[in-house]
């Protein structure tokens, strides 16, 4: 027996299964019980039918990806064997229900094969066959040698609005499964004990995260409509708005979501409107009448791939461009792309500032990969005492009583920023055309107006460059090779980045958060070979860096079958890119 300092569990089966609820719920245990993860769901965008997976990921260690060989099967289906037995280590194990037995593929010697009753006995155990999924994961503690316990804390919790007699039902499930792992323990070669006494920490995926940034932020109306995998944030915020007092609506469409949310913003609130790429495509011509009228508001955009409906529930970074364009005509926007759950929670608050200071659409790029994924953090890492809520150039109720004249609301300024006064006060009363206008807002067709209004609004973006942090860099101080990353790469690239340090190769990562406008004095970093790695198929953030820096990378690894990016996709491509 060994003790591993990494090892995988793979949960796969049918749409309906409860593949993902599951896998989560043996994540939380896991955390209780002192250790890391990562958990990675995989799933078909029908409701039932169609093969879905769920990984999970444990270490000693924090752990920032997931990695693609896998230690132990559990097999709800034959399929999943098909699909995955390539994938499991020399001396691992798939673990599958007795009454549907093996594929008919050729069998590995290298790897264990554990046949359980699994429907059997979760249905004598706890009443339902179903809750065979709870069940094979119990198994699962038993092979790793992981105290039960901890799931039998995360099954009182889930369970107890259900009312005792689920509750005991579920624990009577996790014990059969322990006990069923018994007469396998010793063919199972790995072990992975909790560690008790941990200091506490929380299971997130990147919407949650986001979401609690928001609300931190003073985030107040969110409208949407649902779309994978941004609907989740609305849901999210749904969930917490009486106990905060946010206005949640799920409005008819994505057109509505987005000028619900710029009314909400002109009134003084902070107001949010969460996506994906085909919703978003909808909002394109409210995001407009944001940038006209000077309207702060913040689109939160979970990307996945396109065109059209693309792959529904898979993940991609391909929209980086067509929000950066978004709209006719030019007007300034902010672009923040997260890369951890960390990171998300902090672009929920700093995007509200941005929109206000700048008073201009934001735009928070997520993915379905960072968007799903859960990951445990410390609370203290998510760092509630660094929120500052700035509105910017907003007058106070008192600065009105002062002003003298009539209240100009798009006045020229040397920043491009003009004082903001919420309506409501005497001298707050002011339109704010969506055709060009002078400074009180009327529309007005002069050329010099026009030259001068376009010049000012476009002012905010140089004021802003300056506010952009620069990348984050990882890895070797005197590398060989820099690679640049941007949004949810963060994670694989950092651990391909260590890999690649072991291996003698002088690696470094800088990752990119703020990506609109391009930070300042960003090609002094982008020096000897650089290499982008993107979830796309062309490279966007690189044709973005050679459009505002004049940079080319050297090469590029790139993916695009709706999959995320892999520590062991990024290696094994390092030597193969041109």
């Amino acid at each position: 027996m060994q003790t591993v300092d990494d090892l995988i569990i793979r949960i796969g089966g049918e749409a309906g299964m409860g593949l993902e609820s599951s896998g989560v719920g043996f994540a939380q245990a896991l955390v209780r019980g002192g250790l890391h993860v990562f958990g990675l769901p995989d799933y078909h965008s029908r409701i039932r039918g169609g093969h879905n997976f769920f990984s999970v990921r444990i270490a000693r260690r924090p752990l920032y990806s997931h990695t693609e060989p896998v230690h132990l099967l559990l097999a709800l289906d034959p399929e999943t064997v098909r699909r995955h037995i390539g994938a499991v280590v020399p001396g691992g194990a798939v673990v599958y229900d007795e009454k549907d037995g093996l594929p008919d593929i050729p069998r590995r010697t290298d790897v264990g094969y554990f046949s359980i009753p699994l429907a059997k006995l979760a249905e004598e155990a706890g009443g339902s066959a179903i809750m065979r999924n709870t069940l094979v994961f119990a198994v699962a503690a038993g092979l790793i040698g992981f105290d039960p316990t901890y799931i039998e804390s995360v099954a009182r919790d889930n369970f107890a609005r259900k009312g005792p007699a689920v509750v005991d039902a579920n624990l009577r499930v996790i014990q059969a499964g322990v006990e069923a792992s018994r007469p396998f323990q010793a063919d199972f070669p790995f072990r992975m004990e909790a560690v008790p006494g941990a200091p506490r920490r929380l299971l997130l995926n990147g919407n949650q995260a986001f979401a609690m940034g928001a609300l931190a932020g003073g985030c107040r109306f969110v409208s949407g409509y649902p779309m994978t995998p941004g609907s989740p944030v609305l849901e999210w915020m749904a969930a917490h708005a009486a106990e905060y007092g946010v206005v949640t609506l799920q409005v008819e469409d994505e057109i509505a979501a987005l000028c619900m949310a710029i009314g909400a913003g002109y009134a003084g609130v902070r107001a949010m409107a969460p996506t994906s790429g085909g919703g978003f495509s909808l909002m394109v011509e409210a995001l407009g009448l944001a940038g006209m009228t000077e309207v702060p508001v913040v689109v939160y955009e979970a990307q996945r791939p396109g065109p059209s409906t693309g792959l529904a529930t898979r993940t991609e970074q391909g929209d980086l461009l067509f929000v950066l364009h978004a709209s006719q005509g030019e007007f300034p926007r902010i672009i923040l792309a997260p890369g951890t759950v960390e990171q998300a929670f902090e672009a929920g608050w700093r995007a509200f500032n941005f929109a206000e200071r700048y008073q201009c659409p934001v735009i928070v790029l997520s993915d379905h990969y960072l968007a799903t994924s859960v990951r445990d953090v410390v609370p203290e890492d998510l760092n509630f005492d660094a929120v500052v809520i700035d509105r910017g150039e907003l007058l106070t109720e008192a600065d009105l009583d002062r002003l003298e004249g009539e209240y100009r609301r798009h006045a020229f300024t040397e920043s491009g920023i003009s004082p903001r006064a919420i309506p409501g006060h005497p001298k707050a009363v002011y339109a704010s055309s969506s055709d060009e206008h002078d400074e009180y807002g009327h529309i007005y067709e002069d050329a010099e107006n026009r030259r001068r209004m376009q010049e000012k609004r476009m002012r905010k973006l140089e004021t802003a460059r300056s506010e952009m942090r620069p990348p984050t860099a990882y890895g070797a101080a005197d590398p060989d090779l820099t690679f640049i990353a941007w949004g949810s790469t963060y994670g694989p690239m950092r651990e391909a980045v260590d890999r690649l340090n072991g291996q003698g190769v002088r690696a470094r990562m800088l990752h990119f958060t703020d990506i609109w406008p391009v930070p300042q004095d960003v090609e002094k970093l982008l020096v000897g070979e650089t290499i982008a790695v993107e979830n796309n198929y062309s490279g966007q953030f690189a044709d973005l860096l050679r459009m505002a820096t004049g940079h080319t990378v050297s090469r590029r690894i790139l993916k695009w079958d709706g999959r995320p990016l892999s520590p062991e996709y990024i290696t094994h491509h390092v030597s193969r890119v041109t």
